[in-house]
């Protein structure tokens, strides 16, 4: 059966947010970052979200967010790093679209998010931001984590060290059979 949403999942700084929207222009689809409505939602942003109300809480308004975004038509929809952990989030992704998983080395994570101050996740549980080591560590321990959620993606590209063009090239490719 042909979908009408294409999914991106992958970790943090793996290329969904810049991919998305040139992947959606690609084929016609409209975009929607699920971490950008949620901040739309609640009035701030996610960084606060996660440092006032907690993990938990977040997790529960993206679920609702993924809930609305499901009933859409012809959209490419970036997923938050952690979306597809929820074992009714990585169904629901499932049943209603084509899942996509941009792989990233660790390494080539690191690079993209070492000087980024806004990923809650690559705090300390003071709100610091981790140095490098630690920050290495924590992302190898999250990826290691998510996999098994990433791995049972209906496409898996990776996107190290590739032109974003290219990326976009291939995931059309792949998934053209696939879409209306």
């Amino acid at each position: 059966m042909k979908k009408q949403i294409v999914y991106l999942t992958g970790f943090m700084g793996s290329g969904k947010s810049t991919i998305g929207p040139i992947l959606a222009n690609t084929i016609g689809y409209e975009f929607v970052d699920v971490d950008k409505q949620i901040e739309t939602n609640e009035r701030r942003v996610v960084n606060e979200i996660f440092s006032t109300d907690g993990e938990k809480y977040f997790r529960e308004v993206e679920q609702g967010v993924l809930d609305d975004v499901s009933k859409l038509r012809w959209v490419v929809v970036s997923l938050g790093g952690g979306t597809v952990t929820r074992a009714e989030n990585l169904q629901l992704v499932k049943n209603s679209g084509v899942l996509i998983y941009l792989k990233a080395d660790p390494i080539q994570i690191l690079q993209r998010l070492r000087y980024k101050t806004d990923r809650p996740l690559l705090k300390g549980k003071d709100g610091l931001p981790l140095n490098e080591e630690q920050m290495m560590e924590r992302i190898r321990w999250m990826i290691h984590d998510r996999d098994r959620f990433y791995s049972q993606a209906d496409v898996v590209v990776k996107t190290d060290d590739k032109k974003i063009g290219l990326t976009v090239d291939e995931i059309v490719k792949r998934i053209r059979n696939r879409i209306e």
